[in-house]
């Protein structure tokens, strides 16, 4: 009995985790549409918005896959499909051809950050949760 509940607060920790990583990357695309309507940077910041939604599609299809490569292993089937890295390189591979056939609008290195962005906050979030979890004393950190 204890491995089914162990088996449910997995997916609720990670059903809670991807709730978390989307709602923080969509907290900075808010800061950053905000920024780029007030802010004289606006070459910039739009390379940061364009790196950044590309970020957000990366980070909603990896949590996807993971979701389906997850659950077909756990259903005892052989995974037949992978987590998606050719499209989520050809993403980013489009972002990074936009902001150089755009360049007066868009800043190359920002596009290249901004892409980048889901990476960091997914880090961020583990490093924040872990030291909830240990300040609770709920579980040992990872």
């Amino acid at each position: 009995m204890t491995g089914i509940r162990s088996e449910i607060a997995l997916m609720s920790n990670f059903d809670n985790m991807i709730i978390r990583q989307r709602k923080w990357m969509l907290y900075w695309l808010a800061i950053l549409v905000l920024c780029a309507g007030f802010l004289p940077y606006t070459r910039i910041l739009l390379g940061l918005i364009l790196g950044s939604s590309v970020s957000l599609y990366n980070l909603w299809l990896l949590q996807y896959k993971s979701n389906q490569l997850g659950e077909t292993i756990a259903a005892g089937r052989k995974a037949r499909s992978g987590l998606g890295t050719f499209s989520r390189m050809t993403a980013a591979i489009l972002a990074v051809v936009i902001a150089m056939r755009f360049e007066a609008y868009f800043h190359l290195y920002a596009v290249i950050f901004g892409i980048v962005s889901s990476y960091v906050i997914m880090a961020l979030d583990f490093i924040f949760y872990q030291i909830i979890v240990y300040k609770r004393g709920e579980d040992r950190p990872l």
